[in-house]
């Protein structure tokens, strides 16, 4: 993939309005996608098919929470984009988390249900993250039972999930709050460290940005630091590092994955800025992990980012996955924002680039979720257009403030783009 060089007089892209309006086409593009047909009568939401239709049968009466949660939080900020139809979306998806995936018997959230009740009962803290944050976006765009729900899960998050011992959280319990085993993840404490900043700005409670910070030393500061920056995800229930793990494909594949040191890269700066700049160390690790990332995760040659890497860097799942290339996006943003190197600002165009030539779906919309090593549109373990929340993002985060979340920027800026 050929690589541009940039004059010393060019203007980043995000100045430019030509390239704002071609972002926010795009993110009205998905918005448009996932309001068509995604909303089931029944409640919740339907996974979407290759050609944007919901799905059927099985597959479609699923309703996994983080796919309900992440389209309560995209519509809590299309509502606050202006975009009309979007308050009836969020309606739909707070009534569901609320009434079905809520545990009215034991607490907490349900991972999984169909028609006839559960299929997955156990409590995973990623899911319960995700809570969070729809609930706290759901504030800031105005919705009158967000209130109750950030009161809910927050309690369920301290007294089942937070180890203060170690300052994160544990992985996943059965319905009944059972353990469900040992295993500590990275991926689950960096959505919830997400969702704490975000319910920070929503509630303005300090205690949500201490855990914050807590998550961050542990997992970034601590194991990240001592292994070169590149990012561990699995470890032992007194948080030493699994380096032999392998569970979810999806979830908690082996080895390292270059796609959550950019997530990483852009929530460190985010948590630096809402920290008013004390911890000096996070713009530092921001800018290591995203170095490690683009020079052991990228393909040089036909670019993109490999899924995963073995410990010593070198490509694993070869495939290329929408998600890493959008965190690459929102952390190149950010880092062009705050340092202003021309590094970030190249990173910046070269994974728009790859995107717009692989990844957007010109015939139906929405972006393709991943990509074999020809670079051709593939299947498993993602099918058909199953997320709206990080494609969004990475349409929206460069265009506003690198001082919090998208709901708050949106509001911060007077939801001018």
């Amino acid at each position: 993939m050929t690589a541009y060089s940039i004059g010393p007089n060019s203007p980043k892209w995000v100045t430019l309005t030509s390239h704002r309006a071609w972002l926010l086409a795009r993110a009205e593009d998905i918005l448009t996608v996932f309001e068509r047909n995604a909303r089931n009568p029944k409640g919740g939401f339907h996974d979407l098919d290759d050609t944007g239709k919901a799905m059927t049968g099985e597959a479609g009466a699923l309703r996994a929470l983080h796919a309900t949660t992440r389209i309560v939080h995209c519509f809590a900020i299309a509502h606050l984009m202006g975009h009309p139809g979007a308050a009836g979306v969020i309606d739909h998806g707070m009534d569901y988390l609320w009434n079905g995936h809520r545990d009215r018997d034991h607490g907490g959230y349900l991972w999984s249900l169909n028609d006839d009740g559960p299929v997955d009962a156990t409590k995973q803290a990623y899911g319960q993250a995700f809570v969070l944050l729809a609930a706290s976006s759901a504030k800031i765009a105005g919705h009158p039972d967000a209130d109750r729900m950030i009161a809910d899960i927050t309690e369920v998050l301290n007294t089942r999930y937070w180890e203060e011992s170690h300052g994160a959280v544990a992985e996943e319990f059965t319905r009944d709050w059972k353990p469900f085993d040992t295993y500590r993840g990275q991926n689950s404490n960096m959505h919830l460290t997400e969702a704490l900043m975000a319910a920070f700005e929503a509630t303005g409670d300090g205690e949500y940005l201490k855990k914050a910070e807590r998550i961050a030393e542990l997992i970034i500061s601590g194991h990240a630091r001592a292994a070169g920056w590149h990012l561990p995800e699995h470890f032992t229930e007194d948080w030493q590092v699994n380096r032999d793990y392998s569970g979810s494909p999806m979830f908690r594949p082996y080895g390292t994955t270059p796609g959550h040191s950019l997530e990483w890269a852009r929530l460190l700066l985010q948590l630096w800025e809402l920290g008013q700049r004390r911890l000096a160390w996070l713009p530092e690790a921001s800018k290591a992990l995203f170095a490690r990332a683009i020079t052991d995760g990228w393909d040089h040659q036909t670019g993109g980012f490999y899924y995963t890497l073995e410990w010593d860097g070198a490509p694993r799942i070869r495939h290329r996955y929408w998600w890493p290339c959008c965190e690459g996006i929102g952390a190149a943003a950010f880092l062009g924002q705050i340092d202003g190197a021309p590094l970030y600002e190249e990173w910046y165009r070269r994974i728009w680039n790859f995107v717009a030539d692989h990844f957007i779906d010109p015939n139906y919309g929405g972006w393709f979720p991943q990509l074999d090593e020809n670079l051709q549109p593939n299947t498993d373990p993602f099918f058909g257009k199953p997320d709206i929340y990080h494609s969004l993002q990475a349409c929206l985060i460069p265009m506003l403030p690198t001082s919090g979340s998208i709901a708050s920027g949106l509001v911060k800026t007077g939801i001018r783009l």
